[in-house]
Parts: structure tokens; C-alpha cells; sequence
């Protein structure tokens, strides 16, 4: 299988302006991302998806193969669909830009349960403690037997009605791998009731019968989403 990851890097961010373009320790944190992933040896190739001319100069600067985006899009999906329509490939692996230290194994794990012809999508999750699933902002998934994802939410899922039960809470990690068919077919489909009610995309998926398998990790991937999250990621550097 001809496997590629896309990264799309959105210029404009309403919570942190110019996020991708800020320094990392010498190296922007779209550099950083690019490169991690480039690092993990996991892909055929790696493209970032972008529509600002910066985030091109950038990346063609460390030696990166850039798709620049002609098309207005809602999401980094959306973008990414845009640049593989026209590309041969199987699977293709959706990498978040703001997050600039990606994991080996855990890419590994992701893409190696294409090998069942059954797989159209999959994703990553990680475990968390109980006060952490309290937070909206931590996207909740609870799976079948088989790691196959029942439901994705904001709240605290599942609600643990008798104290008795120990509950292991899962952090959705935003990281997606599609065969391709799979990824244009999910950027054809009207928006969903349960997707716009929690504001999350893969609900989309479900919603049409689409299944998504999980992936277990380790790896607590760190997404800079504010400055603050930049200092944690420059910290995080310095004790690599």
C-alpha cells in the first residue's frame, strides 16, 4: 500500500494568530511538524497542505513538498481531500500541524490495521484520568469490544451511574488515517445533526454508518493551540 501523510497548516488561527509560523527551538512549529513526521520513517511521503504563501517558504526551506490549497475550506479535511483527489495512493494519514513531536510506534500502530480490507478509517486514543474527562475541550470516545468507535463527545462519557464500577476514560487523539475513497466520500457528505450539535466532524462518519477504529497509544501528543501551549512545547523540546 502507497502510504502518504498530509499536513494541513491553516494560516489564520482565531485563538493563536500565525501559530504555525511561531519559533520552536529554532524551527517554526510547522518545520517541527513536518520534520517529526518526516523522522518517523512511517510514509511514503509527507505534503503539507497550506494556503499561505509564509508556510510554503517555510517548508520548501527544510527540503518539504508543499500542496498549495486554491479552494476555501471548513476544515483541515476538507483541505486535505482537495490535495489527494488527483494523487495514486491508498491510505492516506491526516497530521495536525500544531502538533510538532510525532510518535513512531503509534503512526506505525495506525497505518498497520489497513492490512484487514474491512479497515476504511482509523484513529488514535489515549487514556486519561477521570478529572480530565470533566473537560469539553477533551474529546471523549468510548469503543466495542473490538475498538471499533461507538461514540465520540465533549461530555463525560461513559456516565458511571453506580460508584462500584471503575471506568477507564479515553482521549480521542486527533490524528486520521483514511483509504482514499473513504476521505473523498467523507468531504461529499452533508454535515450531520450530531456533528454541528457537539461540533465534531467524526460524528459525521458514525452518523453514516461509517466505522472508525482506534488505535490504543501512549503517546500524549501536544497540540499548540496558545501561547502557552508553545511554551509547554518549547520545554518539552529542551528535555528531549
Amino acid at each position: 500500500m502507497k502510504t502518504i501523510a498530509l499536513i494541513p497548516a491553516r494560516y489564520a488561527s482565531t485563538r493563536f494568530p500565525a501559530k504555525l509560523t511561531m519559533d520552536l527551538c529554532g524551527k517554526s512549529v510547522i518545520q517541527r511538524t513536518y520534520l517529526s513526521t518526516v523522522e518517523t520513517g512511517v510514509f511514503d511521503k509527507v505534503i503539507v497542505v497550506t494556503d499561505h504563501e509564509l508556510i510554503v517558504e517555510q517548508i520548501t526551506a527544510v527540503g518539504g513538498e508543499c500542496f498549495f490549497s486554491q479552494e476555501e475550506h471548513e476544515s483541515g479535511s476538507d483541505r486535505i481531500a482537495e490535495a489527494v483527489r488527483d494523487m495514486d495512493v491508498d491510505i492516506v494519514v491526516n497530521i495536525q500541524g500544531d502538533e510538532p513531536f510525532q510518535d513512531r510506534k503509534s503512526l506505525c500502530d495506525l497505518v498497520q490495521v489497513f492490512e484487514s480490507p474491512f479497515i476504511r478509517v482509523a484513529s488514535m486514543m489515549f487514556s486519561i484520568p477521570p478529572e480530565e474527562a470533566q473537560n469539553p475541550n477533551a474529546v471523549k470516545v468510548i469503543c466495542d469490544k473490538d475498538n471499533f468507535a461507538l461514540y465520540f463527545s465533549r461530555a463525560r462519557i461513559p456516565y458511571v451511574r453506580e460508584k462500584r464500577w471503575e471506568v477507564k476514560y479515553w482521549k480521542h487523539v486527533g490524528i486520521y488515517a483514511y483509504r482514499k475513497e473513504a476521505l473523498l466520500a467523507f468531504t461529499k457528505m452533508e454535515k450531520s445533526y450530531l456533528e454541528q450539535v457537539e461540533m465534531l466532524e467524526q460524528l459525521r462518519l458514525l452518523e453514516n454508518g461509517i466505522r472508525i477504529k482506534m488505535i490504543p497509544t501512549d503517546h500524549e501528543a501536544i497540540a499548540i493551540d496558545t501561547p502557552q501551549d508553545l511554551q509547554k512545547a518549547i520545554a518539552y523540546f529542551y528535555d528531549l
